[in-house]
């Protein structure tokens, strides 16, 4: 019973957290053919997953490093805007090169996107690497279930991909919030840390969007 219930809190804490990155994979792989969607969602998820167990043993050394929080918001921005105004449904791209992209932005925006994820986990086994392996491949069915499920969802309703970026983006403006340097100038300008999320979150929906309605017209 003693290791059930770190396994228990690692499972929940991988359902809590990992929506969002549910979210990413089925956005990563919504231009790809029906055949090749599902392999993405495969192989993104078990690269990502396979990732997080390592990052989840370098995490708390990795964020001693300095302007590591900066610099890895500032690449979820530019993930959170390339989600958005790609569009590839009426290019001519091999099947290949297409499924390679999305296994990489999925694995690229999972690992980014799990700083919280693999520093909640580490803490609840308190390093003991069986429980932390254990409860992150336990939470492989429900992300892999949760993004086929946003796939078909998004099909139906293209506006979650705006949705989708825009969570990406919030997401990447807490984890620069999060710098040092940041939080000083913040602070010091008295500026309210909501304001610049939603600022942040707003500008990768304007630019994205009227990128994404230019690609549209070049398409026409």
């Amino acid at each position: 019973m003693e290791i059930l219930q770190p396994i228990l809190e690692i499972l929940l804490i991988n359902i809590l957290l990992s929506g969002d990155n549910a979210l990413v994979i089925a956005m990563a792989s919504r231009n790809l053919s029906i055949d090749l969607q599902a392999r993405a969602i495969r192989w993104g998820t078990f690269g990502a997953i396979g990732l997080r167990i390592l990052f989840t043993f370098l995490m708390i050394h990795l964020l001693k490093m300095p302007f590591i929080e900066l610099v890895g918001g500032v690449l979820l921005l530019v993930v959170a805007y390339k989600l958005l105004v790609d569009n590839h449904e009426t290019d001519h791209i091999k099947s290949g090169d297409s499924l390679q992209e999305a296994v990489s932005i999925i694995i690229f925006a999972d690992v980014l996107m799990s700083l919280d994820n693999v520093l909640a986990i580490a803490a609840v086994a308190e390093n003991n690497v069986l429980l932390i392996i254990t409860g992150i491949v336990l939470s492989i069915p429900i992300i892999l279930t949760a993004s086929e499920l946003i796939l078909k969802l998004i099909k139906k309703y293209p506006v979650i991909i705006f949705f989708g970026s825009g969570l990406l983006a919030w997401t990447a403006g807490e984890m620069i919030l999060k710098e040092g340097i940041v939080q000083h100038f913040v602070e010091h300008k008295g500026i309210p840390p909501i304001a610049l999320l939603i600022s942040v979150t707003f500008l990768v929906l304007l630019i994205g969007g009227i990128k994404r309605k230019w690609n549209k017209k070049g398409e026409e």
